[in-house]
Formats: C-alpha cells, structure tokens, sequence
C-alpha cells in the first residue's frame, strides 16, 4: 500500500485529468479477476457445504464495500478502494503544500490514539482498514516528494532495512499478530505499526526508485514480468497456499522453522507465476484494452476543477 502511494503520485504528478474516467480505468484492472474469484470461492463453499447460504455469501459481499470482508485477501481492494475516494483531496493537497501527507498522518495517528482509548485496542482497524492503512499511502506520496534526497543513501536503505527486521523479530518473538496478549491485542504498538511500516517501505521504494535504473531484460525482467503477474498471483494463492504448506510439511519435510519455510515459499512463490501469467493474458488484459484516456492536458494553475493525474497507470 505504500508503493501504491508512491506510484499514483509518481504517475498523477504534473497532469490533468478526468478523475471519473480515472476511477473507471482502476475499475477494469481490479474487478475482473475479483469477480471470478468471488464467484469461485462461492461455488467452493457451496460444494463443500450442504447448508451454503447464496444470501449470507451476497450479504457478506455487500459489506466488503466497507468492512474487510471480501475473500482471498480482497479487503486489501477495499481498503485500496478507499484509498481511490479520498486520492484527489490527497493530491490537491500536497500539490499546494508538500508537506501536507504528514499533517493528514499525524491526523490519522491522533485518531488511532483515540479509538484506543476509547475502546482498549486499536489491532482490528489498524491492520484490516484505511483506519490504519491511511499512514502508508501518505508516506508513499511523501516519500515521492522528496525521493531525490534518498539516491544514493545506500547506508541509510541498509539501516531501514535492519531496523525494520529487527522490530519484526521483537514483534514475533513477543506473540506477534495472534499471540500478543491475544487477537485482538490491547498492546499499543498498533497505534505506531502502521506508521512505522509506512515509513519503513517509503524510504525504501523512494531509494531503489531514485538510484537505480534496472533494465527490462534479463533476471530484471524476469522480476518485472512477475510484478505485471502479482494481482492475479495474489488473489489466486489462497486457493493452495494452505494446502500446500499442509502438504509439504506432512509428506515432504518440516517447514516449522521460518527460514525452511520462506525457502519453500519462494519455491511455491515461481510455481505461482505461470498461474499469475495465464489469469493475467486470459483475465485481466482483455478488459484492459476497454480503459479510456483521462489525461487531459498539462498541469495548470491549482484553481482548475480537475485533479493532477500522471502520464502512464499502473
């Protein structure tokens, strides 16, 4: 979610747009495939169970609209449905003042304090929501701004890097995300994790983005391809991810150690991405060849009606 900050402001930069047809364009690269998928993890559930409810499934689907709902990890589109709604105040914003993202951050943060004040945990809303998501697309539109001053800071990536792992390993080793004084957690770290997850990844992507340029062929490519493969790879690894780790770890070998594991991952990870190409090509691309043109012109003074918008789309 953080690359998605950095990347729409990376491509809405410096142009006018229509933002309806903005919003339409996002349309056909997400509901394809998530409509197939919905309708697939439906027909599972009906197959597997006698007492399958068509309604309770279609009123669990309405609510995905607002609530992280949705199956196969779609609550990630909702919150980055979310994120779309709110992406033109977002931009006129930091176009007039940089530092805007971070006033909208310290807001976001205030009111996750609040609402652990108010209700004794903040780990729901602030894992599975905008509520704490919020924090990482501003630190990628920040992070964007001001990417010139991270080229080349190979030591202060390496530093992110390890401060980044060393938490997680803190994190894990106290409970982590289900064993922390239990689901939902009462610890306050919740407050900040979103935070610091943003600004972690921000500093990150804004310096690979700044001092690297890899080329389109090559292992680089390869990597590339796989990205343009991700969606699909994304929504559809729920299908077999449990039942493979299930399946290694019964018939093959012990996968409880964490570096075994994430061995094996990667392993599954490249089995994923022929599956990720022929939903992409079958799935995905047709309905791309239905997206229209928003930009309109060059970027003109703020007291236009329309939002800056970008030169390609992700």
């Amino acid at each position: 979610m953080t690359l998605s900050g950095y990347l729409f402001a990376k491509i809405l930069h410096g142009k006018l747009v229509s933002y309806p047809l903005f919003l339409w364009n996002r349309l056909l690269r997400l509901a394809p495939l998530l409509i197939l998928v919905i309708a697939a993890v439906g027909t599972e559930q009906y197959l597997r169970n006698g007492n399958f409810q068509l309604w309770a499934y279609t009123r669990q689907l309405l609510k995905g609209a607002v609530l992280p709902s949705l199956p196969n990890g779609g609550w990630s589109i909702t919150v980055e449905a979310h994120f779309y709604l709110i992406l033109p105040v977002l931009m006129i914003a930091s176009r007039r003042w940089p530092q805007a993202p971070l006033a909208f951050l310290a807001v976001a943060v205030m009111a996750r304090l609040v609402l652990y004040l108010h209700c004794g945990e903040v780990q729901y809303l602030s894992y599975w929501t905008i509520v704490g998501h919020i924090d990482q697309f501003l630190l990628g539109i920040f992070a964007f701004r001001y990417r010139s001053l991270l080229c080349g800071r190979h030591a202060l990536a390496a530093a992110t890097g390890l401060c980044f792992a060393a938490f997680y390993y803190g994190f894990d080793a106290a409970g982590g995300f289900y064993k922390m004084g239990g689901y939902p957690s009462a610890t306050p770290l919740w407050i900040i994790i979103p935070t610091f997850e943003g600004a972690a990844y921000s500093i990150l992507i804004a310096y690979y983005d700044s001092s690297f340029a890899p080329s389109n062929n090559g292992i680089s490519g390869l990597i590339g391809r796989a990205g343009a493969y991700s969606y699909s790879i994304y929504l559809l690894h729920f299908f077999v991810v449990f039942r493979a780790a299930k399946f290694i770890d019964m018939h093959v070998m012990d996968i409880s150690n964490f570096y075994v594991a994430c061995l094996w991952s990667a392993f599954c990870f490249c089995l994923m991405v022929p599956v990720g190409w022929v939903s992409f090509r079958y799935i995905e691309e047709p309905f791309l060849s239905l997206r229209k043109r928003y930009i309109k012109a060059p970027e003109v003074p703020s007291s236009a009606q329309t939002l800056p918008l970008g030169q390609r789309e992700r």
